[in-house]
């Protein structure tokens, strides 16, 4: 059996045993015309006036976008909404990138991002989790915790949020409010959004909205600066737009996640003993943190003691920036980096992707194929593999000639389950 996996920006052929099982969401064709259904949804848009009519001459408009480890197609939203938005001064615009705990972008990816005039034209701003001075306090959370957002996007006339919808392992869905919180959030509000509590809540899951706490707080945070528009976007396998969600915050992010669940949610009779798995291919494959996620796709199907293989190209490294790496360090197996997390006085930024990580491997063993060295695979605990035909050829000694393999060349763009 041969099958693509996503992987980079070329992708990874691999050929499997024959009865090997494919999971992937229903393939979805791109819209005809990207950019008349973008405009389309601007003057047609769900539970509010059109755009253009929301929005004064002497307003001043922040737009929300997702940073580089996100596909969202900005260099096709972002112009759409300043073109519609033509009656408002270029001055009066600023862009806000979403990093998160994330890297700042350089010039020359936001030129890669948003194209060129852009760059050239309307002010762009990393949001800095750090620091205070370029942050504003909103109150308190419900969740124990001082709100901070970015102060551009707080103080601006009109605020716009965009992105794209699409499974997440443990907010349910991304998209919609999660542009707000955590991407332009401040690290205090941050660290309590992705605490071992929140992350290790049974409820905070891929594909739940209904009773979620990660969801539940997104929503809440966004509740006391909202955007007045959304704009968000499904992608195919080859990240062409499928459709477009644009209005009212909740109203078009709920009826977007719908939409998404309905191709994305894929049943499996049983669990395997071997799951390969994709992280989406370029740019969500960027680094070994990002990839955490296809290993906790992977991980919903697979049995406990089975092996996951996790394809992430990981040009970016592990990465060198934020904790992540670090945390590696502080303990000497996976179920020992748990118990230091699940302990109240420990809070350390990215522990959350080492939570899941952890809990993935305790479940099973993960191997991964990437362009990382293998002595940095091991740093983080895992198991380096240079040839996936050749550890399933392995790993059949473990499990033996009749040893069951799934496949999910999409990655976490799938959500596999199965019913128990």
């Amino acid at each position: 059996m041969q099958t693509r996996l996503l992987y980079g920006k070329e992708g990874l052929h691999l050929e499997l045993p024959e009865q090997s099982f494919l999971v992937e969401p229903k393939n979805l064709p791109k819209v005809k015309d990207e950019d008349k259904a973008i405009r389309q949804a601007l003057a047609n848009p769900i539970a509010t006036p059109p755009l253009k009519n929301m929005v004064k001459s002497s307003d001043t408009v922040a737009i929300v976008i997702s940073d580089i480890t996100r596909p969202t197609p900005n260099h096709l939203l972002v112009p759409r909404l300043i073109e519609e938005l033509n009656h408002v001064p270029l001055e009066n615009f600023v862009i806000i990138n979403g990093t998160g705990t994330h890297r700042d972008q350089t010039r020359e990816e936001f030129v890669q991002m948003l194209g060129e005039w852009v760059v050239e034209n309307i002010r762009i701003v990393n949001n800095h989790c750090h620091d205070k001075d370029s942050l504003v306090n909103l109150g308190r959370s419900k969740f124990g915790c001082d709100v901070y957002l970015n102060k551009d996007y707080v103080e601006a006339d009109f605020r716009i949020v965009t992105g794209f919808i699409e499974p997440h392992f443990f907010a349910g869905f991304s998209g919609g409010p999660k542009g707000v919180m955590p991407g332009i959030a401040g690290i205090e509000t941050i660290m309590t959004f992705h605490n071992a509590r929140m992350i290790g809540d049974p409820r905070s899951t891929w594909g739940n909205m209904d009773d979620n706490p990660v969801q539940e707080m997104t929503r809440e945070i966004n509740r006391m600066c909202k955007p007045h528009f959304m704009l968000n976007v499904t992608l195919n396998r080859e990240k062409e737009i499928s459709a477009v969600f644009a209005g009212e915050l909740y109203e078009a992010h709920d009826r977007g996640c719908r939409f998404a669940k309905e191709h994305a949610m894929v049943q499996c009779e049983q669990r395997f003993d071997v799951v390969i798995a994709s992280n989406s291919g370029y740019p969500l494959d960027q680094n070994l943190y990002q990839a955490v996620k296809g290993m906790s796709a992977a991980q919903k199907i697979v049995k406990n003691g089975g092996a996951i293989i996790i394809a992430a190209e990981c040009a970016d490294g592990l990465p060198d920036h934020g904790n992540y790496s670090k945390i590696f360090e502080m303990a000497k197996t996976p179920q020992a980096l748990l118990d230091m997390i699940n302990n109240p006085d420990f809070k350390m930024f990215d522990q959350w992707q080492v939570q899941k990580q952890a809990v993935t491997q305790v479940w099973a063993d993960v191997y991964v194929y990437s362009k990382l060295p293998d002595e940095q695979v091991k740093q983080a605990m895992l198991k380096p593999t240079r040839d996936i035909t050749h550890t399933l050829k392995d790993l059949k000694n473990t499990y033996g000639e009749n040893m069951s393999v799934a496949v999910l060349p999409l990655g976490p763009l799938t959500i596999p389950f199965v019913d128990e």
